[in-house]
């Protein structure tokens, strides 16, 4: 069976199936280091292509301890990185038996009667060490039902020390983030359970996720594999992962057996996404093309003179800011007839030539002094027009019967022998 699986930025990956190993009580760790990534910037991140390829696949053995441990079936080598399985054949099997008895299996590491620390430092720490260095890693544990698969990822709630994996690898994130200050470093949990071939979230049951409207599937594009409609939770602080974690422990799939009550029925995907961001204010620093200054000498008395030159500026822009804020002539209601009156009687002693200037308190006075100028001008035309009417007759310059009168008569008198825009009788051409 598949355990738990902690993937560092990683995604769903697919087990290879093994046979179980006869009469053992132990659980197989396989610690993947995919490919080393190349950092490719995009808006301030990193993302992360293909640049070269490790050792990709570390296997190590965990035995659980157990008060009569099977020594004749079970031998460990001299170096700690392989065992022999051994069994005795069947002899009910007659004479001629061709049955397998012995197996031999060479691994990175054999982890009998190991503590949780030592598991985590053996298997987990580098992992989680080269995923904020741009690794990708899985830690995958495979083994029979009771082998011990979800004590080592998860651990027991009983006692501190007996914490597995999973809550071991968030500390270490959250620490690592702690030694760089430098860096912008956000991080975001999911918890997957796989169950008869179904896909459920265990994070699901939080207040703030919503129902989800389609049903989760798996999806592989270019980038990975991926599961669509898995919900992905950022987390700020160490405590916030821990909550999350549990949030997921409760809803999974429990049953009892004879060697643990509460053994889990499902596969789990607990998954660790890292972004990574530089705050590259120093390296665009180094960017700034800077010469050297030259030491100049300055003259006090010349520095005395311009402090005081500036200090006669602020003094009038205040005084300018005082004029403005405490204007108590400005008024932005509609003139009045006696306001329009007093610029009026300006307006005509300034084309009089009595007045050499017109008082303009706000911007809204110049409007109505443009408006007096027409009014007075009106005025003044209409004035011109009665003078002439009282002194001179008018004709309208197509009333040609009119102008025929007129200059037969000026011609008896002899005063005028052509016609003319106006003559000294009186008449006028309109």
């Amino acid at each position: 069976m598949l355990g738990t699986v902690l993937d560092i930025d990683g995604g769903f990956k697919r087990e290879k199936r093994h046979s179980p190993i006869p009469q053992a009580a132990c659980n197989l760790i396989w610690e993947l280091k995919p490919t080393q990534m190349m950092r490719r910037k995009n808006n301030n991140k990193h993302y992360f292509t293909r640049m070269s390829t490790r050792k990709k696949v570390h296997a190590f053995v965990r035995v659980r301890p157990t008060d009569d441990f099977a020594h004749e079936v079970i031998r460990y080598g001299d170096d700690n990185k392989s065992i022999d399985i051994h069994l005795k054949k069947d002899t009910r099997r007659g004479v001629v038996n061709n049955q397998q008895t012995d197996w031999s299996f060479k691994l990175d590491g054999v982890l009998h009667d190991a503590s949780q620390d030592l598991v985590y430092e053996t298997v987990a720490k580098d992992v989680i060490s080269q995923a904020l260095d741009g690794y990708n890693g899985t830690i995958m544990c495979y083994g029979q039902t009771g082998a011990g698969k979800t004590y080592t990822m998860t651990g027991a709630t009983e006692n501190y020390k007996h914490r597995g994996i999973l809550p071991r690898a968030l500390q270490q994130v959250f620490r690592m983030i702690e030694e760089r200050p430098t860096h912008a470093i956000t991080v975001r949990v999911s918890y997957l359970e796989i169950y008869n071939e179904s896909l459920f979230d265990l994070l699901s049951t939080l207040p703030y996720v919503g129902p989800s409207v389609t049903p989760m599937t798996i999806v592989e594009n270019p980038q990975g594999v991926f599961i669509k409609g898995l919900s992905v939770h950022l987390t700020s602080q160490e405590e916030d992962a821990f909550s999350l974690l549990f949030e997921g422990e409760t809803n999974r799939i429990i049953a009892s057996h004879t060697m643990n009550k509460n053994s889990s029925r499902s596969h789990c995907i607990f998954t660790i996404y890292v972004e990574l961001s530089s705050l590259r204010f120093a390296s665009r620093m180094k960017l700034v093309t800077t010469e050297p200054a030259i030491n100049e000498k300055y003259d006090a008395e010349r520095m005395v003179k311009n402090l005081e030159k500036e200090l006669v500026l602020l003094k009038q822009e205040l005084a300018i800011h005082d004029s403005l804020a405490n204007r108590s002539l400005v008024n932005y209601d509609p003139m009045d007839e006696i306001q329009i009156a007093e610029i009026n009687s300006q307006v005509r002693r300034y084309l009089e030539g009595t007045l050499d200037e017109i008082d303009i308190i706000n911007l809204r006075q110049i409007q109505e002094v443009f408006n007096q100028f027409r009014v007075v001008l009106s005025q003044q035309e209409q004035e011109v027009e009665c003078a002439l009417r009282r002194k001179y007759t008018f004709i309208d310059k197509n009333d040609f019967a009119a102008i025929s009168a007129v200059q037969k008569l000026l011609s008896k008198k002899g005063r005028c022998q052509q016609p003319c825009g106006w003559q000294g009788l009186g008449c006028f051409y309109l």
